[in-house]
């Protein structure tokens, strides 16, 4: 292995997420808390960038990435006939993804994204950057989001939107 290869994995997630990511396990592990996550658009990435935080072990428990319509159904429990007549796009997609992950996860947050990268609409017309996020501590009611994040390119998105789930997850664990 040469000098190139050894340092590409250290540089696999962008530095600046991962120091986002800290706090959260930090207030994750200050209340007793761990994480699970459910994703499609970000395909893992909010789940890699919290493995990389410090102790990040002794709070998150991994998660789903449910990138089609057949997976989120059969891996989260999100009702197929709301995928089939409202897409996977939509508030109450993201609201089941974060619930069924908190239901199948010995975790007691969670946090769930579903979008369209882009940079074409999917395949229900749904604009490219639109993204619904949900995120639920065990007890209380999920907190669901909307961005559309426009006129950027789907790398952009997906940085965007681990950020932003990222920053729900924090809220969410401090205040409930």
């Amino acid at each position: 292995m040469n000098n190139e290869d050894s340092n590409a994995g250290a540089n696999c997630v962008e530095r600046n997420l991962v120091r986002r990511a800290q706090p959260i396990v930090d207030a994750l592990r200050a209340r007793h808390l761990s994480v699970v996550t459910a994703e499609s658009c970000t395909a893992g990435l909010v789940a890699a960038i919290l493995s990389h935080a410090q102790h990040a072990g002794e709070c998150f428990h991994g998660g789903f990435i449910a990138y089609s319509k057949n997976n989120k159904s059969a891996t989260l429990g999100v009702d197929r006939a709301l995928l089939e007549t409202k897409g996977s796009v939509n508030a109450e997609v993201a609201r089941q993804m974060a619930c069924g992950a908190l239901a199948r996860a010995p975790a007691s947050v969670a946090i769930a994204v579903t979008g369209v990268l882009g940079p074409d609409p999917d395949e229900d017309g749904n604009p490219a950057g639109l993204v619904y996020f949900a995120a639920r501590r065990s007890g209380n009611e999920p907190v669901v989001l909307k961005h559309l994040y426009d006129g950027l390119d789907p790398d952009a998105v997906r940085r965007c939107t681990v950020q932003r789930a990222l920053e729900l997850l924090l809220e969410v664990a401090v205040d409930g």
